[in-house]
């Protein structure tokens, strides 16, 4: 046993030791971090699919949630990118409550972004609450399955939390993908949109330019010393060679994150940019080797953006949030009155019953806004958007932050569908007969960007 004398002396030299401090005076912030990775593969055979989808019968490879849990002295933050297609309303608040609770956090400090696989789930909360109400309701989502899902998730956040190490820097890179991103709103002469499918046989599309895009992959590695502990990286196009056919898998963007992350042995994250626009059908024609060369590609370009990472010590952290009210269209096809009236037709066609489903519940969440989140570590911003937004807000949203590296991340609460500019809807084109947001979206929402990102 340590003598009282003894107590007293190390007593005094931790008083001698000098707290470290930043140029201007203030203390270096204590950060620690943890990392957890769980398999969210759904049970094959359930009912996960979009109306538009097979069933899930088919397993190539897992799905995974990975992700990480900041701390700082205001308590903790959560980033999770999941290998699923979507989340949407109610089935997003499952996932997004349950890592709050899991993390001793609050659930406006939680991101849950989908990376948007095509070979993985897609579940709207919400509709499925509207479709357990009607009359013989098409079979859709199963939300106890999912719930089961959340909470195993959940309990990988939990383990992780015993594992917290500190960290003090953060490093950005970045590097350009090659052939891997174009638009998939292809302009023809006449002003009007053809659409370059994820998958592409049409000699003319596939030779048309690449078009409007962001070619730039982005890393941001958080580290402890020179040690990386984990990396996470973001990329602008739609994560597909193909899908929707029953196979569950991670595809090309998921190949190349596995095998970076087993060849540097170094957790590495993948976050889907703003890709409601843009696809890799101009160098996909859906066969093996396209696959493949595509992840090589991307593969590459990690590791490009890797070796051009640069550090610096972790300041401060912050985490600012903003609610987000979406106008719902109105014009025909998409009326709160149509769509209750397919909702509640046993006679309509299954897939249409859900389509309406997820339109009356986008319009009836008028109370429930969707929540916009930035996490700010000095210069970087990583902003956390909901839907499939086009590649023009991610280009806004790095404009609204000159000098300081934005790293952008879509697919959050999918409830609003595509997330479109206003002149998209005139140029026709898939993504504006998908989305669920009025035509003025576009300037609720980088209002919201541009008032999240200032340094106001």
């Amino acid at each position: 046993m340590k003598s009282i004398g003894t107590h007293l002396l190390m007593a005094a030299i931790s008083c001698m030791v000098p707290t470290v401090l930043l140029a201007d005076g203030s203390p270096v912030p204590t950060v620690r971090l943890a990392t957890f990775r769980c398999d969210v593969t759904p049970p094959l055979g359930g009912r996960f699919a979009g109306g538009w989808m097979q069933p899930l019968t088919k397993l190539e490879a897992p799905l995974w949630a990975k992700g990480i849990v900041l701390e700082d002295e205001h308590g903790r933050y959560v980033l999770c990118a999941l290998d699923w297609c979507a989340l949407s309303g109610l089935a997003h608040t499952v996932f997004c409550r349950e890592l709050a609770e899991a993390a001793g956090t609050e659930i406006s400090r939680v991101a849950v972004q989908s990376v948007h696989q095509h070979t993985a789930p897609y579940v709207d909360g919400d509709a499925q609450a509207l479709l357990d109400q009607a009359e013989r309701p098409p079979t859709y989502a199963d939300l106890k399955s999912l719930e089961a899902l959340a909470e195993r998730l959940g309990t990988a956040v939990k383990e992780a939390l015993g594992k917290m190490q500190p960290v003090d820097r953060i490093g950005t890179g970045e590097s350009r993908a090659e052939r891997i991103a174009a638009t998939r709103r292809v302009l023809g002469p006449d002003g009007k949109v053809r659409v370059r499918w994820s998958s592409c046989t049409d000699p003319e599309l596939r030779a048309a330019p690449e078009g409007d895009i962001d070619p730039m992959l982005k890393s941001i590695t958080f580290a402890r010393g020179d040690k990386p502990l984990v990396r996470l990286h973001y990329y602008a196009t739609h994560p597909q060679t193909g899908g929707g056919d029953g196979w569950v898998g991670i595809d090309f963007v998921g190949d190349a994150r596995e095998r970076l992350e087993r060849q540097e042995g170094v957790m590495q994250i993948y976050f889907t940019g703003c890709a409601g626009d843009v696809t890799a059908g101009k160098y996909n024609d859906g066969s093996p080797q396209a696959r493949q060369e595509l992840a090589e590609r991307l593969l590459a370009a990690m590791r490009a953006s890797i070796a051009a990472t640069k550090t610096a010590p972790i300041t401060a952290v912050a985490w600012r949030t903003l609610p987000l009210a979406l106008p719902a269209r109105t014009d025909a096809g998409f009326t709160l009155e149509e769509n209750r009236a397919v909702l509640a037709n046993p006679k309509s066609p299954g897939p249409a019953r859900v389509d309406a489903a997820s339109r009356v519940a986008f319009h009836e969440r008028s109370g429930r806004p969707i929540q916009l989140s930035v996490l700010e570590i000095g210069a970087v911003r990583v902003l956390h958007l909901p839907g499939e937004p086009m590649v023009e807000f991610q280009q806004f949203a790095q404009k609204a932050a000159p000098g300081c590296f934005v790293a952008v991340a879509g697919y959050g609460d999918g409830a609003t569908g595509y997330l479109c500019t206003e002149e998209s809807y005139a140029q026709g084109g898939y993504e504006p007969t998908a989305t669920l947001v009025a035509p003025n979206g576009e300037t609720v929402l980088k209002g919201a960007i541009r008032q999240l990102l200032s340094r106001n």
